[in-house]
């Protein structure tokens, strides 16, 4: 009995002891400016920018909750981040491909953006000056609508450029990323129609219509369309040959080839869409 009363006094310790040296429970909760991440791929390159998104909420923003001439974090809680997947030009600047803290200097006429080597900071508290990559200004705009919760947002993509717009309250503040896509892809395209199988005819078609479509490489993507014929004639090939010699000022050639392209796109699927085909004919006329 005694032996038993001991055993049941031990194992009570123990459990005590555990229960002491086990952490607290992590409490998690909303936070009030809650994180966000947004991301758009420009060409062939990633561009990610990550923050926590504060309200308005009847605040009086630029010079009062955000101060002019003072470097912010431009969001709240952590430093809000920008990821380069590839080497870009940001503002016409060249920026290595990486992970940057965000930061700006609000003005009332001008603002300054800054791109830091410091990615893992809380706030603006620990941000140095000689940690920057870039600095550039830029001239805020009026915002076609309010908007209470801050926000950041790609627009004008093209192929190789877009514009980066912060928007909070009643202002908007933009930049411009490029990236190189153009010799990345003709670069590439030449590797894969050099490594293709000799009865593909997709792949120098595909580098062609790209350079067409761009109005870049024009004399490299005719050899490469003329490649693609060879191989197989159809429907999209004859019509990029056909686009080729309408920009060459060959319209009636280009007529006659297009044509034949519609031709064989019924033969082979008398469904097929040629509508595109029949459009550029009738411009060409």
């Amino acid at each position: 009995m005694k032996h038993s009363i001991i055993t049941v006094a031990v194992l009570l310790a123990l459990t005590l002891a555990v229960g002491a040296a086990a952490p607290a429970q992590q409490l998690d909760l909303p936070r009030v400016s809650p994180k966000a991440t947004v991301s758009q791929t420009v060409g062939l390159t990633d561009i990610s920018i990550s923050y926590c998104r504060p309200g308005v909420k009847g605040r009086v923003i630029w010079g009062g909750l955000v101060p002019y001439n003072e470097v912010w974090r431009t969001g709240a809680n952590e430093a809000t981040t920008i990821t380069f997947s590839d080497p870009v030009t940001v503002n016409g600047n060249a920026v290595a491909a990486g992970t940057y803290g965000l930061f700006t200097l609000p003005g009332k006429d001008v603002w300054t953006v800054i791109i830091n080597k410091g990615a893992k900071l809380w706030g603006a508290y620990e941000y140095k000056k000689e940690d920057d990559v870039l600095r550039f200004e830029v001239k805020p705009r009026a915002a076609a609508a309010p908007k209470e919760w801050m926000q950041f947002r790609f627009e004008a993509l093209t192929n190789d450029t877009t514009e980066v717009v912060l928007a909070w309250e009643n202002l908007e503040v933009p930049f411009t990323v490029k990236v190189e896509v153009t010799e990345r892809v003709l670069a590439a395209a030449r590797k894969a129609i050099a490594e293709a199988k000799a009865d593909d005819w997709r792949t120098p078609y595909r580098a062609a219509a790209f350079c067409i479509e761009n109005g870049v490489n024009l004399e490299e993507a005719a050899t490469w369309v003329e490649k693609s014929i060879t191989i197989k004639p159809g429907y999209y090939n004859l019509l990029s040959k056909a686009k080729l010699l309408a920009a060459k000022g060959k319209k009636a050639e280009a007529i006659d080839l297009a044509k034949k392209a519609i031709e064989l796109g019924l033969a082979a699927d008398p469904k097929a869409d040629v509508v595109p085909a029949q459009k550029l004919m009738e411009d060409w006329k």
